[in-house]
């Protein structure tokens, strides 16, 4: 009889197989991630792998979090299938890089870009500014003004740095100078502006060339101006230099630029002299500086570094010395083009590269890196990034306002000045988790805040009244899931709007799942005339299973019943069919038989409306009495 009942069961897996991932997907498709996983899993166990099913279990860790297991997962799926889409191969280098396992993310992220670019699924995502993507092209809770400084010339201007109301800036306008053959325009020079507010608009007056003590060769780029914050001494690139202040080439023809230094004398930039950091076979430029001015940041492409350029610093250590150069390393430094470094007061370190996921070219990026090595480069997003190159960004901490360049569509020139104020919104949800019939506060209940994306942003546990609250960003889109065992899931969808502190209240309903001697569910349905275990019917199971996993020493016994359609005992048979199915499921997610008493149909002996044998209805109502039944027959916690 064991084996005969063994038999049974590993037929009925075999029978159940194929609405497991149909279920699992219906959990997933309502937040329900751990549930879902499991039964992902289950199916993987019993031989379904197939991409559908580990790149979702993959995603069930992903929006949980759980960098670990969504590896192993997105792994599987990215070693067994050739065809996985460009979001779960990024989702993939971002648990590699939340491992620190850098030289694998690398080598994906080089097949991410080949994906986007090659396969119809990324460009489509790419056309629509890489909606999946840790949201780098939405602008929720935070409010940009953006504008395109009206002191833009008809050429390349960039690069701005603010020093008390003072901006500087490096610009192509000056048309007397030599035209640079790679771009057909003016040879770059350094400009500064008088920064003003009038009518609480910025604007920028009295823009000038900057005057350096010698003769200003035409055939020179100068940029990347930075002051100290004394603003008597300035750090720029300007291209390699040899006799009679001419360029110098290497032997490759190749023009390196330098960081340069100067000492503010009488309105001139005097006393200039190169940094002994720089070498004339490779590149040193970019400069930037600390808060404290002891440290100088800057790009290079000398030997060693991880990619094309790399960001790397050296400590100033007073009287004209130099500490030792240093990579940034790969957090900040990647196969590609890391480079326009900028620290602000608060030290978080900013950059442009074309390394890392972007919205396309260069995209800036920020980091903790200064407090914390160990931080991980976040992607500004839109609209602070684009489809083109998005550098030389700028900001004061204090104010939230700063600058950044572009050479994006609409501008004046081929690179443009655009001015930004930022204004942080956010606004809050809270509520209380009820029982749904007796409205009574649940304690303990475990409410989450998704975003658009599905990814879990915040957990916390409803206090003794059942009372939550969240912190939420201006027009977005959130769902709340509450959860308490022996209770349904409530799921309320909220979107937010550009109300500063504005308050939302959302109360989550919770449907008890136990109700005097039976546990309560959605009625599982069966198709006429038959008695499998339909998908929908499946998923409600689950809140069965739940229960008994719930309360372990729980016996049930469970109840079948057929519409009036059929004979009398055709229909008990049928029934009994249906109940016999319906604990089979039970048994298949690992219900122990002695916990299930019995499982017997009976017919149409319970209608539960007026479509009795002869009576015209419709076939919802006929629908409505093929039902089953789960009555606790005992629930001892001892």
């Amino acid at each position: 009889m064991k084996t005969k009942v063994i038999l049974t069961i590993i037929a009925l897996s075999s029978t159940f197989l194929f609405s497991q991932e149909k279920v699992a997907d219906k959990f997933f498709d309502n937040y329900a991630y751990l549930k879902a996983a499991e039964l992902y899993q289950d199916a993987v166990d019993k031989g379904k792998e197939n991409e559908h099913v580990l790149t979702r279990l993959g995603d069930c860790y992903y929006n949980n979090s759980d960098s670990e297991q969504a590896a192993i997962w997105y792994g599987k799926a990215l070693a067994k299938y050739s065809d996985v889409s460009a979001e779960h191969i990024y989702k993939y280098i971002q648990t590699q890089r939340s491992l620190k396992n850098y030289e694998e993310a690398d080598k994906w992220l080089e097949k991410f870009k080949e994906k986007q670019d090659g396969d119809s699924r990324g460009k489509k995502v790419k056309e629509n500014n890489l909606y999946l993507y840790e949201k780098l092209a939405s602008t929720a809770g935070t409010s940009v003004k953006l504008e395109n400084l009206l002191m833009n010339s008809g050429y390349s201007d960039f690069g701005s740095f603010v020093n008390a109301n003072t901006i500087y800036f490096a610009s192509a306008r000056d048309i007397q100078n030599d035209i640079y053959k790679w771009n057909d325009e003016p040879f770059l020079d350094l400009y500064q502006g008088t920064i003003s507010t009038t009518d609480g608009k910025k604007e920028i007056s009295d823009v000038k060339k900057l005057s350096f003590e010698g003769v200003q060769k035409k055939n020179l780029h100068t940029a990347d101006a930075i002051v100290t914050n004394d603003g008597n001494t300035m750090y720029f690139s300007r291209m390699n230099v040899g006799k009679r202040n001419r360029a110098r080439m290497d032997k490759e023809g190749t023009v390196q630029l330098k960081i340069y230094k100067a000492t503010l004398i009488d309105s001139t930039w005097s006393n200039i002299e190169e940094l002994p950091i720089n070498n004339d076979a490779f590149s040193t430029y970019h400069p930037a500086l600390s808060p404290d001015n002891k440290t100088l940041y800057f790009t290079s492409d000398r030997e060693g570094g991880l990619g094309q350029t790399d960001i790397y610093k050296v400590e100033l250590t007073g009287d004209n010395t130099y500490g030792a150069v240093s990579n940034l390393g790969p957090k900040i430094n990647t196969e590609g083009r890391e480079s326009f470094p900028f620290v602000a007061k608060d030290s978080t370190l900013y950059f442009s590269s074309d390394g890392f996921l972007n919205l396309g070219l260069l995209d800036v990026f920020k980091s903790d890196y200064i407090k914390n090595e160990d931080a991980e480069a976040v992607n500004l997003g839109a609209p602070y990034n684009s489809g083109y190159d998005d550098f030389a960004f700028f900001i004061d901490s204090d104010s939230n306002e700063g600058y950044f360049s572009s050479n994006r569509l609409g501008g004046k020139g081929s690179d443009d000045i655009y001015g930004f104020t930022v204004i942080e919104c956010t606004q809050k949800v809270e509520g209380i988790a009820r029982n749904s019939k007796t409205l009574e506060p649940l304690p303990m209940t475990t409410v989450q805040l998704i975003d658009e994306f599905g990814k879990i942003v915040r957990e916390i546990t409803t206090n003794e009244l059942g009372e939550y609250a969240f912190d939420l960003d201006c027009n977005s889109t959130y769902k709340i899931l509450g959860s308490k065992p022996d209770y349904k899931d409530a799921l309320v969808a909220l979107e937010t709007t550009d109300e500063f502190e504005k308050v939302h209240k959302a109360d989550l309903l919770l449907i008890p799942l136990i109700n005097d001697n039976e546990i309560v569910i959605n009625p599982i349905f069966f198709n006429f005339d038959k008695w499998d275990i339909r998908p929908d019917a499946a998923y409600e199971l689950e809140n069965i299973v739940s229960v008994m996993r719930e309360h372990p020493n729980m016996v049930i016994k469970i109840e079948s019943y057929t519409d009036s359609r059929g004979t009398d005992s055709y229909n008990m048979k049928l029934s009994d069919r249906r109940a016999k199915s319906t604990r089979d499921y039970l048994y298949s997610r690992n219900i122990a038989q002695e916990r299930i008493a019995s499982a017997i149909g009976y017919g149409e002996t319970d209608l539960v409306n007026d479509c009795s044998s002869g009576v015209e209805c419709t076939e919802a109502q006929h629908q409505a009495n093929r039902r089953s039944k789960f009555i606790i027959l005992n629930d001892n916690e001892n």
